[in-house]
């Protein structure tokens, strides 16, 4: 039986639709996380699912990443956070249809200090996109936040915010030794914050298949976290290298390219894990690819 909605029962609809929002976070540098903020983007839209990035990142290179110039970035998420801008108003389209970026600026760089004498200064960007849910003005099926290298108030923000974490791991020792401190971070603001956040993916980057420390950290890592490892691997590639000189994600730079193969793989995974999610508030711990 299909059941109509008169047009009152619609909009409800509408302003009550919740974006699933993933925080692509690690608080180690240099491990691909914007690459796979972006790249993972770009990929779910190619497969019809329209997706926004939320550049939290001072540095701005998700922005730069997918051609948004500083000069073009007038409205940025330090707008959002300190409230002089709607989180809807703030998003930018990208070259890639069905993938929207709310950008990064320069003035991002002081707001660790701006938001510490801030009310609710942890959930200044959840109050935001509860503003634009409740407004009706977010269509989107995913959220993806790309966060700074540091487990500061802007990823405390996101991981207030979030569903769930997706950590990006370059398969070295070091990289592995950080894994388990953003794994207790993860675990406290769930305790403390949201109980709705998890670990719900790994995802490890600049595969080189011929090193043997990569294949050890590799097999480490899938002992210790299980199935929350991702299948699909990102391998190094030039290409992947070169997009964001461009201002593309590498499935518009190199369609062919092993990147992004690789990333169209990743957000297939995602999207089959997305079906046999648990319910919120539940971990996301042990769950089949």
């Amino acid at each position: 039986m299909i059941e109509v909605l008169d047009a009152p029962s619609r909009q409800a609809e509408r302003a009550t639709a919740r974006p699933r929002i993933i925080a692509v976070v690690n608080q180690k540098g240099g491990v691909g996380k914007t690459t796979t903020a972006i790249n993972l983007a770009a990929a779910l839209a190619a497969c019809g699912k329209k997706t926004l990035v939320i550049d939290l990142d001072p540095q701005g290179n998700a922005s730069t990443g997918v051609g948004i110039p500083a000069s073009k970035r007038a409205i940025g998420v330090y707008d959002v956070l300190i409230g002089e801008a709607a989180l809807h108003d703030a998003a930018m389209p990208t070259e890639t249809p069905g993938f929207h970026i709310i950008p990064s600026t320069m003035d991002l760089s002081g707001a660790e200090i701006e938001l510490v004498g801030m009310p609710r200064r942890e959930r200044r960007l959840a109050d935001a996109l509860d503003a634009s849910i409740g407004a009706g003005a977010l269509d989107y099926a995913y959220i993806l936040i790309d966060c700074p290298p540091s487990l500061g108030l802007l990823t405390l923000n996101a991981l207030t915010v979030a569903d769930g974490a997706l950590a990006p791991l370059q398969a070295e020792f070091l990289a592995l030794e950080g894994l388990s401190h953003l794994k207790r971070t993860i675990d406290l603001v769930s305790e403390r914050l949201n109980p709705r956040l998890a670990l719900e993916g790994i995802v490890l980057t600049m595969m080189d298949r011929r090193m043997r420390l990569a294949e050890a950290v590799a097999a480490d890592v899938r002992s210790h976290f299980g199935d929350i490892v991702y299948k699909a691997e990102i391998p190094r590639n030039v290409r992947v290298s070169e997009a964001p000189s461009h201002g593309k994600p590498v499935l518009l730079y190199d369609l062919q390219c092993s990147g992004s193969r690789a990333y169209l793989k990743l957000a297939r995974e995602f999207l089959r894990r997305e079906k046999i999610l648990p319910p919120k508030g539940q971990s996301g711990m042990g769950q089949a690819a």
